[in-house]
């Protein structure tokens, strides 16, 4: 199992506040709706430092194609036809950092860019072509 998510600002300030007025853990758990281990944990936190700001980084490892790369991707199949390789290419060359082929077909399905072939329809026979030439 991962880490819960952190609690806002306000939520915090909701468990410092009746803790100083002498509600009780199990209380404040309920009025806020977290575990009695985040009250006590937060609540010894504001005692300690007198702050309860979460100093914890975000959790996800850096983007290597950032919004400014999602623009040049969406610019860049102007020709249809292009294959991710040569997409790959021409977005290597501009950039310091490289990309693989996956990562660009991953941030084009993302964008919902995605390719497809055309269906083909029914092939007529002998007797359908009689038909419609006459």
């Amino acid at each position: 199992m991962g880490k819960a998510a952190d609690l806002s600002e306000f939520d915090r300030g909701q468990i410092v506040m009746p803790r100083r007025l002498g509600t009780s853990i199990t209380e404040t758990s309920r009025l806020v709706g977290c575990s009695r281990s985040a009250v006590v944990s937060i609540h010894a936190k504001w005692i300690n430092d007198g702050d309860t700001s979460s100093r914890r980084q975000g959790v996800d490892r850096p983007r290597l194609v950032k919004e400014k790369g999602h623009r040049r991707l969406s610019r860049s199949p102007q020709n249809r036809r292009q294959s991710v390789a040569q997409l790959t290419a021409q977005y290597n060359a501009g950039t310091s950092a490289s990309v693989s082929e996956h990562k660009v077909q991953r941030t084009l399905l993302d964008m919902g860019l995605c390719s497809r072939r055309p269906t083909r329809g029914p092939l007529l026979t002998k007797h359908h072509r009689q038909l419609r030439l006459q």
